[in-house]
């Protein structure tokens, strides 16, 4: 596990981008995995910017909302079309369907996806309660794509995204612990003080889902990049 400290979210976001040039014109990079949230804004403005072809690479997302359609301005779908699909070019990308009938059925249908396309470079986030994805605490470390109940410090976290609270959706569709283990190389982002104590969590606490991202200590190849606040408590 590598950790680099950086002044701020640009200077991190920078270096996250250098770190997936250097795999994507080594000729390693066939699927990206992209995560959402505030956290890779930054990340996919830079990448926007960059003259990096990404043209013949898939993308597969960690998470959607459950009930919420792809054009809804809330979805996921839309976040990634918006910030990265529209404005840089992408061989094809996948995402939970929000409005899938049968959840079983569609988190199935998502780790076939995951087999057909594996991860090189899983990019992600991490919640104050050291979520991945939508992997809330207690997750086990050998799920797989599921249906998830968002906890309420998540669905609190996400309400500035939505005009109502009531509007926050209550469950999502993620990328397991497991799913999320299988990409060849990870990079983790954190920016703020408020993430400061699950990151302590996550490098030097023990390997418990009571922290999910503490599993990615047992990962082969973890770059975690952190600005001040967020390395605060290491």
């Amino acid at each position: 596990m590598q950790l680099i400290q950086v002044k701020d979210k640009l200077e991190g976001s920078i270096k996250g981008l250098e770190i997936i040039e250097n795999e994507i014109k080594a000729g390693r990079v066939n699927t990206l995995g992209l995560a959402t949230g505030s956290t890779p804004e930054t990340l996919y403005a830079e990448m926007i910017k960059s003259d990096v072809d990404t043209a013949e690479i898939t993308t597969v997302n960690l998470d959607e909302y459950v009930g919420l359609a792809a054009d809804d301005p809330n979805s996921y779908h839309y976040y990634m079309n918006q910030l990265l699909f529209s404005k840089k070019a992408f061989k094809e990308s996948f995402l939970p369907n929000g409005l899938a009938k049968d959840a079983a059925a569609e988190c199935a249908r998502y780790e076939e996806i995951l087999a057909a396309h594996p991860v090189d470079i899983q990019i992600l986030g991490i919640g104050t309660n050291g979520h991945i994805g939508f992997n809330e605490p207690g997750t086990p470390f050998d799920s797989l794509t599921h249906k998830v109940e968002l906890t309420e410090s998540t669905r609190e976290a996400n309400k500035r995204f939505f005009e109502r609270e009531e509007d926050v959706p209550t469950h999502a569709y993620s990328m397991g612990i497991k799913s999320i283990m299988n990409a060849k190389k990870i990079i983790l982002f954190a920016f703020g003080e408020n993430k400061a104590e699950a990151i302590k969590e996550t490098i030097k606490g023990s390997v418990d889902v009571k922290c999910p991202a503490s599993a990615l200590q047992n990962h082969p190849d973890v770059t975690i990049i952190v600005d001040e606040e967020a390395a605060s408590l290491l």
